[in-house]
């Protein structure tokens, strides 16, 4: 590299890579992402529709530091020849070439590489044909003698920037064979010769392009293909404090209005689109606070963005530029000007997917290039010039089809013949309409859709607010009125696609919005919200309901069309439905039929559903194989709900064959599926291989005792389960024996319920025998079974022993007394169990007042649940005691105790002086007037309850009036219960006044 003219060539690389390059704000573009191939959408959508249909979030992917974009993945590999980086327009695909050529030129990376020859299609454009010898010459204009690049002895790095703007497609399959590099030949040849290694075969070749021109390159011959992110939450943020370096405020202003518009926020994670909204959204909050509220409205459509844009330049209000002193007159004269002259450029490149413009262009579209020096128009159009070339572009895609609709909108009104046509020869368009019903007509029938935007742009020109904005500059005032409704008459036709579901239809949605007619989507949203979808998806509505599950806030969360779905209705969504995060669909009654539909859909690149739930639907084996099948390839699915369907032993085997291979998924809920013995032995074999799953939920399956043993014996060797659910499984005493003895060498599961299996004291016996020396499980539950009192003392050994377990239910299990005073006494002890439940086991005073003396010592207890026992006014005091000294209990559910006015009063005597009960349980007892007036002194002094259920209580008019008035004052409580207290309904209503005024921060049922 000591070589006098490779250092200058150097120098000269630093210089026009570095001029302009911030390298502070570019650690976004260090790290790529590495994809498997173009999907779908972005081989056939506009940039713009990828963005909105995948919220501007790639795909869950590996990520590749740019150091190490040219290595091998590994040792034993070699490096990747073809290399493919895309982004959608805007993203900073340019700024990375430009980046890397820099740090290269300045020596920090990749020195291993001895020549990166770095050249544009804007370039290759102005050349009709080249030889490989002259194109190393065109990219090394200081090297006089490249044959050490020819002939492969130093390594070299070719990268051809922009494939998206070479004038002519690749043609890989008639491309004429060469592999002379000193022969000219066509230059789109030339490089689909290079690419395919017939010339500069050991140079490796990196492309940056827009998806969809990527696609020209056939995949077989793309060694490694990157995707350049976009802009996360704090790099949004980032980017604007930059721009607004002076106001921070309005910062973040503008960027809470970009986060509340869905739709707006997933266009900005694109730098280029976030520079043009932040700067419009920021012109309209600076100057909105000069006019009235019914003057200015905030932008919320991209017409309205891109027009307040388009004023700011106008007006000459431009950041960090000095106010031009032209007179009004002159603004709108130049603007009309500009937008006759740019604007038919833009249209009629737009119409041959041309975006880049050389000096023979602007002729061939009569571009005045006086127009080109004023200051509006450098905003909007680009140059670059270098020795050989000068190369027109517009600041981004987007600016061309605005301007490109602007043109359109303008020359329609007086134009007599096709505008579409370029010679003018065409059948006579007379009026607005025609044109605009022409210009839609044919972004539906275009064989891309590079159209689609500039419909938005042109119908968004309709809208009123839009009209406002641009009216004394480019259109006449309120002249959309008379063509406004049929334009939307028009559109909403092109809806009725008998449940034809495209992202056409779902663009002329889109346009519906643009022209602010958004009555359609506002009734299928209040629908959504209201879970009330169910008969009234029609072929429109439904077209909705494709827009809305791209910008509605209502599907952040969770997408939920339970109860709403037929085959026909799933089948058209399917395209939209790939980017729901969260997709709920039970209850519609599904076969296995549209299992198929679902299994394309999750084993499609683009899907992005990461939880998926068909509970309650009618989903047997056929259905499962098909989920199953998609499961093998699937790389985003991480919940899966098929809870309530009927599987069957086939249907958990192929699951289970899938789960073999698929290492994602992390939930399966397979409840009530008649799986059986057979099945749950398939599945506890997946359990073998499997290192992903967390969660497996098997309850009401029949698996019997000996499907537990089978996945006991899984467990032993898995450690990646987590939760395991095998209530209501007939596992018996045979099976809890089987999973104790997991339980002794498995200390990854933290949960295992075992509720309702027919256990009796000989299976808790060895349960709690295993719990003796686990150190993993935190949550056993063991409601419903036998234990009975013989079960007692072995739980209360456990608990003597065990430091790990924190929740254990041990409702309806017969313990009595005796058992239940064997657990109250280790509790003394146990310092590690927060949640102890006890419900309905035919407790008295006795064991409760065992329980109290334990809470005296015991710091761990978090919630205590003795509710359908009866322990009286007895055992209420003495846990009142208790909880006078407590302080670490926040929940006691006491219902139907048998507590009466004494324990109402005991329990409001410790309530006094209590700091940590946040949740109390009182409902079906009896503590009448004496024990609601108790709790409602109470009251006025607690500062720590939170929630007090009284319902059932015998309180009558009085009581509950007692307990309303106490409130005055007391900030801490949020919700109560009054029910089922005789208080009548003038009574409620006297109460819920009382309440709202002395506690308004109170939820009261009454």
């Amino acid at each position: 590299m000591e070589d006098p003219m490779v250092q200058k060539h150097l120098e000269s690389l630093q210089s026009s890579c570095g001029k302009g390059l911030e390298t502070g704000h570019l650690q976004r573009l260090t790290n790529l992402l590495l994809v498997e191939g173009l999907t779908d959408i972005q081989q056939k959508e506009h940039d713009i529709l990828q963005l909105e249909a995948t919220k501007g979030l790639q795909n869950v992917s590996n990520s590749i530091p740019l150091e190490k974009l040219f290595r091998p993945l590994s040792k034993v590999s070699i490096p990747p020849r073809i290399l493919v980086t895309i982004g959608v327009a805007g993203i900073g695909k340019s700024t990375l070439v430009k980046f890397f050529v820099y740090t290269w030129a300045k020596g920090e990376i990749n020195k291993d590489i001895t020549f990166v020859l770095p050249l544009t299609f804007r370039e290759l454009n102005t050349h009709e044909k080249l030889s490989a010898e002259r194109l190393i010459c065109l990219a090394l204009p200081h090297i006089t003698e490249p044959s050490c690049i020819l002939a492969g002895t130093a390594r070299t790095l070719l990268i051809l920037d922009g494939l998206d703007e070479f004038k002519t497609p690749l043609d890989f399959s008639n491309a004429v064979v060469c592999s002379d590099p000193k022969k000219e030949i066509q230059v789109d040849s030339l490089i689909t010769n290079i690419i395919r290694g017939n010339l500069l075969q050991e140079a490796s070749v990196w492309v940056t392009s827009r998806p969809a021109a990527a696609s020209q390159i056939p995949g077989g011959l793309v060694d490694r293909m990157t995707e350049i992110r976009g802009l996360g939450a704090a790099e949004m943020k980032d980017f604007l404090d930059q721009m607004f370096l002076d106001n921070r405020d309005l910062s973040n202003q503008v960027l809470h209005h970009i986060r509340a518009n869905r739709s707006l926020h997933a266009m900005c994670t694109v730098p280029g689109i976030c520079c043009i909204s932040g700067s419009s959204i920021g012109y309209y909050l600076k100057t909105s606070t000069h006019h009235s509220q019914e003057t200015t409205t905030s932008p919320r459509t991209l017409s309205e963005v891109y027009s307040y844009y388009f004023k700011m330049a106008l007006s000459s209000d431009w950041p960090e530029k000095p106010q031009e002193t032209l007179r009004i007159e002159q603004v709108v004269a130049n603007s009309k000007k500009v937008v006759g002259s740019l604007g038919r450029l833009a249209f009629y490149g737009l119409l041959r997917k041309k975006h880049v413009f050389y000096e023979q262009d602007m002729k061939v579209y009569g571009v005045d290039l006086s127009v080109l020096q004023s200051s509006l128009c450098s905003r909007l159009l680009l140059k670059e010039e270098v020795q050989s070339f000068t190369a027109y572009y517009f600041s981004h895609l987007t600016m061309q089809e605005f301007l490109a609709a602007l043109y359109y909108y303008m020359a329609a009104k007086r134009a007599l013949f096709d505008l579409f046509t370029e010679s003018g020869v065409s059948w006579p368009k007379l009026g607005f309409l025609s044109h605009f019903r022409s210009a839609v007509q044919r972004s539906l029938q275009a064989e891309g859709r590079h159209l689609d935007i500039f419909v938005r742009f042109l119908s968004g020109l309709l809208s009123p607010q839009v009209n406002k904005l641009l009216s004394g500059w480019l259109v006449v005032k309120d002249e959309h009125n008379s063509f406004r409704s049929q334009a939307i008459s028009f559109l909403q036709d092109c809806l009725n696609t008998n449940y034809v579901i495209s992202s056409r239809v779902v663009n002329t949605m889109h346009c519906l919005y643009e022209i602010q007619h958004t009555e359609i989507a506002k009734t299928v949203e209040e629908a959504m919200k209201n879970e009330s979808l169910a008969g009234m998806l029609t072929p429109v509505n439904c077209s909705a309901l494709a827009y809305l599950l791209q910008v509605s806030d209502v599907c952040v969360k969770e997408t939920n069309l339970s109860n709403c779905l037929t085959y026909n209705i799933c089948k058209s969504l399917l395209s939209q439905l790939l980017f729901c995060h969260n997709l709920r669909l039970d209850n519609n009654q599904f076969k296995d039929n549209v299992m198929e539909l679902l299994g394309s859909v999750l084993s499609a690149k683009d899907c992005q559903i990461q939880k998926l739930s068909l509970a309650e639907n009618q989903i047997n084996n056929k259905g499962a194989k098909a989920l199953a099948r998609s499961l093998m390839v699937n790389r985003s699915l991480m919940a899966l709900d098929l809870r309530s369907n009927s599987i069957g032993p086939t249907g958990a085997k192929a699951l289970a064959d899938a789960l073999k291979k698929n290492q994602v998924l992390l939930s399966l809920n397979l409840q009530h599926n008649a799986i059986k013995e057979d099945g749950a032995s398939f599945l506890a074999e997946a359990l073998l291989s499997n290192h992903g799953l967390v969660t497996l939920h098997l309850q009401k399956n029949a698996i019997g005792a000996h499907g537990a043993r089978k996945v006991a014996e899984a467990l032993k060797q898995n450690r990646s389960l987590k939760e395991l659910i095998l209530s209501s499984n007939l596992v018996g005493d045979n099976g809890s024996v089987a999973l104790a003895e997991a339980l002794k060498v498995n200390h990854t599961l933290q949960s295992l319920d075992l509720q309702s299996n027919s256990i009796s004291s000989s299976g808790v016996t060895a349960l709690t025998a295993a719990l003796c020396s686990n150190k993993g499980l935190t949550s056993l539950n063991l409601r419903e079974n036998s234990i009975s009192k013989e079960g007692g003392p072995a739980i209360a050994c456990a608990l003597r022993t065990n430091s790990t377990l924190r929740k254990l239910d041990l409702a309806a299990n017969l313990l009595c007394d005796e058992g239940g005073k064997a657990i109250a006494l280790a509790m003394a002890e146990n310092q590690a169990l927060s949640s102890l439940h006890l419900q309905w086991n035919f407790i008295q005073a006795s064991t409760a007042t065992a329980l109290a003396q334990a809470l005296q010592s015991n710091g761990s207890l978090a919630s205590l649940d003795l509710q359908e026992n009866a322990i009286g006014d007895q055992g209420t005091a003495a846990l009142a005691a208790a909880l006078e000294v407590n302080t670490s209990l926040a929940q006691l559910h006491l219902q139907v105790a048998s507590i009466g006015a004494a324990g109402a009063q005991a329990l409001a005597e410790a309530l006094m002086v209590n700091k940590s009960l946040q949740i109390l349980d009182l409902r079906g007892n009896s503590v009448g007037v004496a024990g609601a007036k108790a709790l409602a002194n109470a009251l006025k002094a607690n500062r720590s309850l939170r929630r007090l259920n009284l319902q059932e209580n015998s309180l009558g008019m009085d009581g509950a009036i007692c307990i309303a008035t106490a409130l005055r004052g007391n900030h801490s409580l949020t919700y109560m219960n009054l029910q089922g207290n005789r208080i009548g309904q003038s009574g409620a209503k006297m109460i819920s006044d009382a309440i709202r005024t002395n506690a308004p921060d109170c939820v009261v049922d009454v």
